[in-house]
């Protein structure tokens, strides 16, 4: 009994010492930290055919560091990839950069090369789990595809994206493109190709997925 009282007794001498401060130092919270976002995409967002730093990924980043917002990009996008590839490299970029943020943004090649519809809406509803089973919050970025598809086709891809990111609870940019493919001035945003958006075009995408990405940043 003597040695607790004496055991008190120094303790409490010893935080008397330390001031004010010596209680609060030890309720003081951890660091929050550093957001890490994870851009797993197609060509849309690889920068393909422009130079390095035009794409709107690289642009996000920019604008991040302009409004002081402490957050570590990793572009993970890879041209030509489907949902299906996508999903297949996802684990091994979960556990590598332990995201704290995922956007996703599959889907175009799948209509391309005319993968069932019910794949793709799977794929990116594993892909979506898998990353909030992980820890991180999600971004569903959709796209759209011509009319020439079919009425029913281009109907039927484009509410793929909204119906993951309402079983997942994830916030949805429902088109990458808008005011890019379906602008007055479509015709002068495109590369030769008439797929893949010009450098002009870009900012006008980040637009796109900006208020969506500051708002899960938050």
């Amino acid at each position: 009994m003597l040695i607790r009282r004496h055991f008190i007794l120094r303790t409490a001498l010893a935080l008397s010492a330390a001031g004010p401060w010596g209680l609060s130092a030890l309720a003081q919270p951890a660091p929050a930290k550093t957001p890490v976002i994870l851009v797993v995409g197609d060509s849309l967002s690889a920068e393909y055919g422009l130079k390095r730093g035009e794409g709107w990924v690289a642009l996000m980043e920019k604008r991040l560091a302009e409004q002081k917002i402490a957050a570590k990009v990793i572009n993970a996008s890879i041209s030509g990839d489907t949902t299906s590839g996508g999903r297949a490299r996802l684990p091994a970029l979960l556990a590598q950069h332990k995201p704290t943020h995922v956007i996703l943004e599959l889907g175009a090649n799948d209509a391309l090369r005319g993968l069932p519809l019910a794949s793709t809406e799977d794929n990116l509803m594993q892909m979506a789990k898998a990353s909030q089973a992980a820890g991180a919050k999600v971004l569903v970025v959709g796209i759209q595809v011509p009319p020439n598809y079919g009425t029913d086709y281009t109907r039927r891809f484009g509410e793929i994206f909204g119906r993951v990111g309402k079983a997942t609870q994830s916030d949805v940019v429902p088109f990458l493109l808008k005011n890019v493919a379906d602008g007055p001035d479509a015709a002068s945003m495109f590369q030769a190709d008439r797929i893949h958006p010009l450098a002009i075009a870009h900012p006008r995408i980040l637009e796109n997925v900006w208020p969506a990405m500051r708002k899960i940043l938050r």
